[in-house]
Formats: C-alpha cells, sequence, structure tokens
C-alpha cells in the first residue's frame, strides 16, 4: 500500500470556550448519538469560518450568548481519533471567553438534567473548580485541559 492508496485524511476541527466565572467553570452535558457526553461549549468549526469566529456562533447556537475571545489556552497536540468515527482525527481548539452579559446563562444544578432526552439535549452547568475532577470530562483532549486548567488555578 502506498499513500496514494490510503483514505483521504479527514480532520475534524472542535472550537471551545472555556468561561469560568466567580470560580466557576461552564461545562456542558449533551446527548450525541446515544450516549451522555460532559464537555466545554463548543463544537464543530464549519467550512469557511476562521475559529474565532467560529466559537462566537457556537455560543450563541447553544447559549444565545456573545462572547469576547480573551486568548488562546490549547490546541490539541496529540493524535486522537473521533469518538464517534475512528477514521476521522480530532483537532481540539481551546480559547479562553468571558461572557459579554455575565450572569445570563440558564444553568441545571445537575449533571444530565434535560427537558427532553432526545438525541441533541442540551444543558449547562458551573463546576466549582475547586471540585473539578478531569474524569468528569468524556474525551481525552477535555481531560487534558481540565488537568491544565486545575495546575493553573492550583497556582493562583
Amino acid at each position: 500500500m502506498n499513500e496514494y492508496s490510503l483514505p483521504r485524511p479527514i480532520f475534524n476541527v472542535r472550537i471551545y470556550g472555556i468561561l469560568i466565572e466567580k470560580g466557576h467553570l461552564l461545562v456542558s452535558d449533551e446527548i450525541h448519538v446515544g450516549r451522555m457526553i460532559t464537555k466545554f461549549p463548543g463544537g464543530g468549526l464549519q467550512f469557511g469560518e476562521g475559529t474565532v469566529d467560529g466559537l462566537k456562533r457556537e455560543f450563541m447556537e447553544e447559549l444565545n450568548l456573545e462572547v469576547k475571545i480573551l486568548n488562546h489556552f490549547y490546541t490539541a497536540d496529540f493524535f486522537q481519533p473521533s469518538a464517534f468515527d475512528a477514521t476521522q482525527q480530532v483537532i481540539g481548539i481551546y480559547y479562553l471567553v468571558e461572557s459579554k452579559l455575565a450572569g445570563t446563562i440558564t444553568v441545571e444544578e445537575n449533571k444530565f438534567t434535560f427537558a427532553n432526552e432526545n438525541n441533541g439535549a442540551q444543558s449547562f452547568r458551573w463546576v466549582d473548580l475547586n471540585k473539578l475532577f478531569p474524569d468528569e470530562f468524556t474525551f481525552p483532549i477535555d481531560q487534558n485541559v481540565a488537568k491544565m486548567l486545575l495546575t493553573k488555578h492550583q497556582g493562583l
């Protein structure tokens, strides 16, 4: 087999926002393809948009919230196949963000609290950074980012 007979690589670029207010991190609980997942708010980059515009779009779609991008936090630096399609390589890009309207996000108190349990259901909640466990996140890149956040938070 040579390089020309291999399947064309598919890169799945994901963009996420790290929103921290009053020592609490915003996380997203979702049902995706019948699986309950916990992740950072954000999603897939669409063809033709930059990462910053894509992240702003995701926050508007998911939370009806305008955010300001503060700075780049992390881009995945290891190979991660998609949990939903092993032929895709996930590239996760994370930004620190702040809400332009603090305190306007509708959140739940408990994990996986949904109005319905249909595919695509989503809810948000705040997690105290002092009680954050990286294993709470479903995906390895998010777990890595949570560890980085904890290291930074403990150093403050």
